[in-house]
């Protein structure tokens, strides 16, 4: 009886030991305030943008959120969003990314597609790609743990295709930070003069609805390559 129940305890701490690892919380994290974003084995919590359901491109696998644009049916698919917007926030969550793939983790996403038909037009996006393999790894501004098309990180801390990357996003109070495995990449500061002007020399210069918004979902990019996300947890600041 006694092999039994420390078999039995073993197993139980071995499974709370995997969903921490890939989509649960520690104690200290929850009474630090960290929620999960992700609970390990279905898509609750998130939509496809125009507060569409999840299509099949979407699924869960081995405690990650996988996209298989392989499984596409005809018009299928699109970004995915938190059902929840947030203002003030520590975003941290785990990729990795395909041989020559490109996806991205876009942030204050306003979804009125009355106005705004993509995820982009009002978000702003950390970079997730292949550096090595997709073509927007030639491209300044547009490398793994950039700030898209805004900001290029300050070094490229990014770990080979097929490996788990560690991101961290925190914004507070219009301090915008990029962690790329523990390391930081990114630092700007959101809506004032020199922010104008990044935005005016970017592509986003001709979207009036861009980071115009200091509320919103936070995004996970079909980009029409593999990728893959877990252990994502948020942290409301004040």
């Amino acid at each position: 009886m006694k092999r039994i129940a420390f078999a039995m305890m073993a197993a139980t701490l071995l499974s709370s030991t995997l969903f921490a690892q890939t989509s649960g919380l520690t104690d200290q994290e929850k009474k630090d305030g960290w929620v999960s974003l992700f609970d390990g084995s279905t898509l609750k919590g998130w939509h496809e943008y125009g507060h569409k359901p999840i299509g099949s491109i979407w699924t869960v696998s081995s405690g990650a959120i996988h996209l298989d644009p392989k499984k596409r049916s005809g018009e299928e698919g699109g970004d995915i969003l938190t059902d929840k917007e947030y203002s003030n926030f520590d975003l941290k969550l785990e990729w990795k990314i395909s041989k020559n793939g490109n996806s991205g983790i876009i942030f204050y996403v306003k979804e009125d597609t009355t106005k705004y038909k993509e995820s982009y037009v009002t978000g702003a996006e950390m970079q997730v790609l292949d550096n090595d393999g997709h073509a927007d790894g030639k491209i300044k501004k547009h490398r793994a743990g950039d700030l898209y098309d805004l900001i290029s990180s300050s070094t490229e801390p990014v770990k080979p295709v097929g490996e788990w990357n560690q991101v961290e996003i925190k914004s507070s109070n219009g301090k915008l930070e990029l962690f790329l495995n523990n390391v930081l990449v990114v630092s700007t500061t959101l809506w004032n003069a020199n922010w104008d002007k990044l935005v005016s020399g970017s592509k986003f210069k001709s979207m009036p609805g861009f980071m115009k918004f200091k509320s919103g979902s936070i995004d996970l990019q079909d980009h029409g390559n593999e990728v893959w996300f877990r252990n994502i947890k948020i942290k409301e600041l004040k």
